[in-house]
């Protein structure tokens, strides 16, 4: 088959058919935010969302601790495993074992900028080498009947223009593949920090739109600086799907409201709800060993923007690594909350601010959320 890349035909490898997932939503892989805990509270606020694993390289699958970096809910499917490498062949052996482990999709990372990755040879650097890229998905199609996508950006560096974008993706469509999720910014390899290539970078929401309508088989979903539910229907007019980033890690809720809106089937309806599914949920995982921290601290920006969300948040993280074991963590601070959501306050916009939500730990040195 052909898809219309740019201004040439591309010739598409014919591949066995796939299952298909649905895409109108999902959420972005964050490094070191997005584990199995994380995943649980955003399937509990978006049912029909497809979920991502952080990026897992290949090595440490292969040569680590698989059974730790792979680890997930059953609650948490449909889930996809995002991969960082550059190796065909290890690619295919990480997709086999996703597959193994019930993963409903494996992700390719084209898009992370960061140091520690570019130096591995992955990342968004790989956007400097297509047909490598080709390769390598090829390499993991022919080895699982899962569906296998790529998350990429629009350029690299100088690398960039809509010609350039469009000539990478039809290059990739060659080894069928045909569902993008693209980072509608550039990534700038050196000169700028994570934070400042997600921010930096122009925003070009036109160009995937663009794509889309000259590769109508293709598969499109948009990704960057999304963060309402309007902004959501004015891409789905355009693109197949989107992809929230750090709008659902500063403020969750909105999960729910895109659920509502766009599934029209919530399951829970009030954010205490919430913290009492996850107040069951911390039980089980305390039995088990897990440090209430590890879970608490992807609830901190749960009443983002409403009265008593400052309070909420200091209780939380000041008292999570005081008891690994208060499973009434959540349910305390609820009552903190409560009790000064009427008074009175003096706003400071920088202590209320959604960053403002998460601590230093778990994040990149910068203190920032990094999307892969």
């Amino acid at each position: 088959m052909c898809f219309s890349t740019g201004t040439c035909k591309i010739d598409v490898m014919d591949k066995t058919t796939k299952q298909r997932l649905g895409r109108t939503l999902s959420v972005a892989p964050m490094m070191d935010w997005t584990d199995r805990h994380c995943r649980y509270f955003h399937r509990l606020l978006a049912p029909d969302a497809l979920l991502y694993t952080e990026m897992v390289t290949t090595g440490a699958i292969i040569h680590g601790d698989a059974d730790r970096f792979l680890a997930y809910n059953p609650e948490e499917h449909p889930l996809a495993l995002q991969l960082g490498g550059s190796e065909p062949r290890d690619l295919a052996a990480c997709a086999r074992i996703a597959q193994q482990r019930g993963y409903d999709e494996v992700n390719l990372n084209v898009g992370c900028p960061s140091d520690r990755v570019q130096r591995g040879r992955f990342g968004a650097c790989l956007m400097l080498e297509p047909d490598l890229v080709r390769d390598c998905m090829s390499a993991m199609l022919d080895a699982v009947d899962i569906p296998v996508t790529i998350k990429t950006r629009l350029g690299v560096d100088d690398c960039y223009s809509y010609q350039y974008m469009s000539d990478f993706v039809g290059r990739v469509a060659q080894a069928g593949c045909d569902v993008f999720i693209m980072h509608a910014r550039k990534a700038v390899l050196a000169g700028l920090s994570p934070k400042q290539n997600r921010d930096v970078p122009p925003l070009h929401y036109d160009w995937v739109y663009q794509l889309k309508r000259e590769s109508p088989g293709l598969e499109i979903v948009i990704n960057g600086g999304i963060d309402s539910v309007d902004a959501i229907n004015t891409h789905l007019e355009h693109v197949d799907g989107v992809m929230l980033g750090r709008a659902a890690y500063h403020t969750p809720w909105i999960l729910s409201e895109c659920q509502q809106h766009l599934f029209e089937k919530p399951v829970i309806t009030q954010r205490e709800e919430i913290i009492d599914a996850m107040t069951v949920y911390i039980e089980r995982q305390v039995s088990e060993g897990t440090a209430v921290k590890h879970i608490s601290r992807h609830l901190l920006g749960l009443f983002q923007g409403l009265p008593g969300a400052k309070a909420w948040r200091r209780h939380v993280s000041e008292n999570a690594y005081k008891d690994d074991s208060n499973t009434r963590l959540l349910l305390q601070a609820l009552g903190v909350m409560k009790r000064t959501a009427d008074r009175p306050r003096a706003v400071n916009s920088a202590s209320e601010s959604p960053q403002a939500a998460f601590p230093a730990a778990g994040l990149t040195g910068s203190g920032e959320l990094v999307e892969n």
